[in-house]
């Protein structure tokens, strides 16, 4: 899209390119997501792929899978060519389709049933506590390296029991295998994804040796299941077992943290509904669900047609490439009154950020509970919290969040 700040409705319609974004779309893509989806919802590419921005058109999307695959590979060989990144991607949960898919998603769901989480509490409260006491004399407070980012990485580590001495490289090796899934790919974001990916799966060939000698608990120990569990009597390989150990870790840390952090700065900027929250606790589950609709965490999502398909009354052929725009969805006001405003009490809510279907994050549950225990406990000892500035978002279109928000607690 060029230029960079004309956003005027012909000139989006005519130059709209998830490859080529200016700088402001990563600062607020919304107005460019209102023009598409009222004026071109199922947008054509450059690349001849399709941009999605309807709540409908998304929803039937994620419901038929046997026509609209998540099967990365055909679309990630010319991405990323026989590497780590390539195989990791195409092996993880969320790109793949049955078989592979159904037993990988059994397995990790069987180990976050609603008692596991909620066995999962208490610890969750006690880390958080514990990292707001820290906070009482951290003069240099961000949300996010301090607190947002942290409390993932703890309770993903505490599913896979990786030792808490080790766990120090998790988050840069996940921002760094992410980030490579961005429409436009640098040599310097190649280069540290399959670092990141080589690094990832040599130290957990050591974690997953060590588990084999020593299993833990099947039903609080996501490692272990993954490493015992049979769907049909049949066991993940050793890669399919690697390569979605990161995808759990990615997927549970970088939604979670981006959760947090969007949800605390947005109530800086929407006071009268952080008043309301304050002066009533009890609204922190809709306040989490209403924060996941109106800044998705996760913003975008990926389909390749198996053969000729019609969305919103657009015919594709067979490859097709479409990208679902869930953030753009979220705020579709066939689907959301007035969806430019965050309403912590909105109902009903039903929202996308967790997709539908067979896809639905498997971890939405852990999710939502840390949500509601970080955002609730820090409002509930630091009510008075401003920003210190401009908080710097992450720089990524797939995923919205931040990369720094530093804050001042009062």
């Amino acid at each position: 899209m060029t230029p960079a700040d004309n956003l005027t409705e012909d000139n989006v319609l005519d130059n709209f390119d998830p490859r080529t974004l200016p700088k402001s779309f990563y600062q607020d893509p919304y107005p460019t997501y209102e023009i598409l989806q009222r004026r071109s919802p199922v947008h054509l590419c450059p690349d001849g792929s399709y941009f999605v921005t309807r709540y409908a058109d998304l929803v039937q999307i994620y419901r038929d899978t046997r026509t609209f695959s998540s099967d990365k590979k055909k679309e990630f060989g010319p991405k990323y060519g026989d590497s780590p990144l390539f195989e990791h991607h195409t092996t993880s949960l969320v790109f793949s389709d049955p078989p592979l898919h159904t037993r990988v998603r059994k397995l990790i769901v069987g180990a976050l049933t609603p008692r596991a989480i909620d066995r999962m509490e208490p610890g969750l409260i006690t880390l958080v506590d514990a990292l707001l006491d820290d906070a009482e004399d951290n003069k240099d407070f961000d949300l996010i390296d301090d607190f947002a980012s942290a409390i993932p990485i703890e309770v993903i580590g505490n599913l896979l029991d990786v030792p808490r001495s080790e766990r120090g490289p998790l988050r840069g090796w996940s921002l760094a295998i992410l980030g490579a899934l961005e429409p436009t790919l640098t040599r310097e974001q190649e280069e540290r994804g399959n670092a990141a990916v080589t690094e990832f799966v040599a130290y957990l060939k050591g974690l997953v040796s060590d588990r084999r000698r020593n299993p833990g608990d099947p039903d609080t120990d996501v490692l272990t299941r993954l490493i015992e569990g049979e769907v049909d009597g049949e066991r993940l390989t050793e890669t399919e077992l690697l390569q979605n150990c990161i995808f759990i870790l990615n997927a549970g840390h970088e939604t979670t943290t981006n959760l947090i952090g969007n949800g605390l700065v947005a109530l800086t900027q929407w006071p009268d509904e952080r008043k309301r929250l304050i002066a009533d606790p009890t609204l922190i589950g809709s306040a989490v669900e209403e924060v996941l609709r109106f800044e998705s965490s996760n913003q975008l999502g990926n389909r390749i047609t198996t053969g000729t398909a019609v969305v919103g009354g657009v015919e594709m052929p067979e490859d097709t490439r479409i990208t679902l725009c869930i953030g753009a969805a979220n705020r579709d006001p066939e689907q959301f009154g007035d969806p430019a405003r965050l309403d912590l009490s909105r109902k009903p809510n039903r929202h996308l950020a967790f997709a539908s279907g067979p896809h639905t994050c498997a971890g939405l549950s852990l999710a939502r509970l840390e949500g509601r225990i970080a955002i609730g406990r820090f409002l509930a000892r630091f009510p008075d919290y401003r920003l210190r500035g401009i908080p710097v978002r992450g720089g990524r279109v797939r995923f919205r969040g931040y990369l720094s928000a530093p804050v001042l607690l009062t």
